[in-house]
């Protein structure tokens, strides 16, 4: 790659925004679509049926995103008791957008074997930048699917946590909820979780590296 420092840098925060405006939203998408499905037509309702960037977009979040790499959309809200089971119902919603985050990732890995591997045999700079793209934009997808798993509220992995969790346990993050966020956001914009959020970044492009091993067995035998 001839990429200057410059140009490398302002890739990244072009893929940052294109995850803004369009990952986060097909993310809060996916936990509303789920609530809709399980019973709980609150997010329709409240417009979050949509995958219109002003609906999903936290402002907060998307600073987050854009200078770290890592932060969240506008919450999804729900009624948990329209679920036909309140504790599975709140789980599922919850993982769905971790999940579509995956997803996503697993096409974008996809489309960056495709995409290095043709580069490798063609000198065009027009794919050393696709290649750069497809690498950020899978970095950035599997890392807000590792960052929003984070048992931590009002983060999905809390959601996902209380489903095995006492109740007794729950009660007390919820009264504590606002000191354990506060936290938890000042050791992210400090810089205090840089280091484990993008170890555990790599290890997940390591994984969907390895699960699309098909996709190097196909490029080997086209090219």
């Amino acid at each position: 790659m001839s990429f200057t420092f410059d140009q490398t840098t302002i890739l990244k925060y072009g893929v940052k925004l294109i995850v803004i405006f369009l990952v986060i939203p097909v993310h809060e998408f996916a936990h509303a679509w789920a609530a809709t499905k399980l019973g709980d037509d609150t997010p329709t309702y409240q417009g979050r049926l949509t995958l219109n960037p002003l609906a999903h977009i936290d402002p907060i979040g998307a600073i987050c995103i854009f200078f770290t790499g890592f932060g969240w959309g506008k919450p999804v809200q729900v009624n948990p008791v329209r679920f036909k089971k309140y504790r599975s119902g709140m789980a599922l919603t919850a993982a769905a957008g971790p999940i579509m985050n995956i997803i996503i990732g697993l096409i974008g890995i996809c489309f960056y074997k495709f995409t290095f591997a043709i580069a490798l045999t063609h000198d065009s700079e027009a794919l050393q930048w696709l290649v750069l793209i497809f690498r950020y934009f899978t970095l950035i997808n599997v890392g807000l699917a590792a960052f929003n798993l984070i048992p931590v509220p009002p983060l999905d992995g809390s959601k996902i946590l209380a489903y095995f969790t006492p109740r007794k346990f729950d009660a007390f993050i919820a009264e504590n909820q606002l000191y354990i966020s506060l936290g938890f956001l000042l050791l992210l914009v400090t810089g205090a979780l840089d280091y484990p959020l993008s170890w555990i970044q790599n290890g997940m492009f390591w994984v969907l590296d390895k699960l699309t091993f098909w996709v190097d067995l196909i490029v080997k035998a086209v090219l």
